[in-house]
């Protein structure tokens, strides 16, 4: 995994520059990503990928993510999730199975419709106050 080697190469060389850091940063951040779609999980899954204890390693590596220094630049926060569930070997086994992966991506695409529509319901109320409040009468009378 492309990924891997770029980290495994930069901290065994020792002390990396300022644009190996960013590289990896990079690499790190599109990579945790990727986590977050069951597909890809399921490919890594049907390659062997989770059966590498290098590769298992990587993964555990990648919890600092959920650090929240780190997590600011996540723009698919649900990989966090996937990171931690991969953890478990009876997850990472059950990946190899598409029905498994079918299954989560259509949980992912109910929480998201779920959230989109309680967050334009709260947007909605929250203009719905705002015009009440700004039709009403000023509350308090002229001062004496």
């Amino acid at each position: 995994m492309w990924t891997c080697k770029v980290s495994i190469m930069a901290s065994s060389r020792g002390k990396e520059s300022a644009e190996q850091a960013k590289l990896r940063f990079q690499v790190e951040l599109e990579f945790v990503q990727c986590l977050a779609n069951p597909n890809y999980l399921n490919f890594l899954a049907q390659r062997g990928y989770f059966k590498d204890q290098t590769f298992i390693n990587y993964l555990k590596y990648l919890l600092y993510w959920k650090q929240p220094e780190y997590a600011k630049y996540l723009k698919y926060p649900q990989c966090l999730h996937m990171v931690e569930l991969l953890q478990y070997e009876a997850f990472r086994k059950e990946l190899v199975n598409s029905q498994c992966t079918k299954f989560i991506d259509d949980q992912q695409v109910l929480h998201w419709q779920h959230y989109t529509r309680k967050r334009m319901r709260l947007q909605q109320a929250a203009a719905s106050l705002g015009q009440q409040m700004a039709q009403q009468p000023d509350q308090q009378g002229p001062a004496s």
